[in-house]
């Protein structure tokens, strides 16, 4: 299915996937490198969401296009295994820091895991697209690439979800924020902290889905089968 999908890839679509893929590989570089900076050249008064924030919104919210390459047959990838690793990402930034005070979950110690396990999972992520759609993947990058998940990903899920229970106690304590209560001419009711509730709640059984399809995924591409048919 993929070997099919690459072959009806035309160069524009190439070229296109692999702008995207650079451009992504050297914004979350440099958002690595401020992260960095952060901690070992702080100055007065800022904060990592202060320092970060700029270039977040842009490269993050960048990644809901894959979604679109997607649903488009452009890559080979599960749209709806794409669309909740992209969504809750974007939620952690727009739906949860963006929509609550900074004291809360800017200032929440799930902010620098979810970031530091974002930034090294995107730069080796994207890099190995990259390298890929021009056929030169070292076999480093590709044993990095489903091989660091295996800590990266708890650990950022573990800050996702630090950063969301942050937003909750902002909720409960300001129920009318982001909320609209009944009665109302729309007849209509919207809770903000049963959808922060919710969507963590879902990380319960979706969780280890994806973890699972990510092993997988790493028992077909590093075995030794899979190293065979790459260097024929």
């Amino acid at each position: 299915m993929a070997g099919t999908k690459s072959k009806k890839r035309g160069a524009f679509a190439k070229l296109y996937l692999a702008s995207y893929n650079l451009a992504q590989t050297v914004g979350w570089s440099y958002i690595l490198c401020q992260i960095m900076q952060y901690y070992t050249k702080p100055s007065v008064g800022e904060t990592l969401w202060g320092k970060t924030e700029f270039l977040l919104m842009i490269f993050q919210n960048a990644a809901v296009l894959e979604i679109v390459h997607a649903a488009m047959g452009l890559v080979p990838s599960n749209v709806a295994i794409t669309t909740f690793q992209v969504f809750s990402r974007v939620m952690v930034v727009v739906g949860v820091i963006l929509a609550t005070p900074p004291t809360y979950a800017a200032a929440s110690v799930g902010l620098p895991l979810a970031l530091l396990a974002w930034s090294v999972t995107e730069i080796i992520r994207y890099f190995y697209y990259f390298v890929n759609l021009i056929g030169l993947v070292p076999h480093m990058l590709t044993w990095l690439r489903y091989s660091t998940f295996i800590i990266l990903y708890p650990i950022g899920i573990t800050g996702e979800l630090l950063c969301f229970y942050a937003a909750t106690k902002y909720a409960s304590a300001n129920p009318d924020s982001w909320s609209y209560a009944l009665p109302n001419a729309w007849n209509f009711t919207f809770s903000y902290l049963y959808l922060l509730v919710g969507i963590m709640l879902l990380y319960i059984p979706l969780f280890p889905l994806l973890y699972s399809h990510m092993l997988a995924q790493r028992r077909k591409m590093l075995s030794p089968s899979s190293a065979t048919k790459k260097s024929r």
